[in-house]
């Protein structure tokens, strides 16, 4: 079975087994597991079934299996002949997500 969910500002299709790569749940440690209840869409064939705007009873249960942060990215901004430079860095905080379940 497929689902559609709505977790951490992004939209995701998943089935059971699948492992993302999402922005990082807070106060959360590897090995803990999380209920996601904003369920877009779920099923299979003649079973599917699409919320306005949510599935109500309808959840998807996930293991976070590593927290970690993103790769370096670089933002420099500079403003010619006027000897003005700015350096920054930003490295986005990560959370491994592996799907276990889904009730529908």
């Amino acid at each position: 079975m497929k689902a559609t969910i709505k977790t951490q500002g992004q939209q995701f299709t998943v089935s059971e087994g699948d492992i993302l790569i999402v922005n990082r749940y807070p106060n959360t440690v590897a090995g803990a597991t999380v209920t996601i209840t904003d369920v877009l869409a779920a099923g299979e064939g003649a079973n599917f079934r699409i919320g306005t705007p949510k599935l109500t009873g309808v959840s998807v249960s996930a293991e976070i299996l590593e927290n970690k942060r993103g790769d370096k990215v670089i933002v420099f901004k500079k403003k010619k002949r006027k000897g003005h430079e700015r350096k920054q860095g930003h490295r986005q905080e990560l959370s491994v997500i592996k799907i276990q379940s889904i009730k529908a």
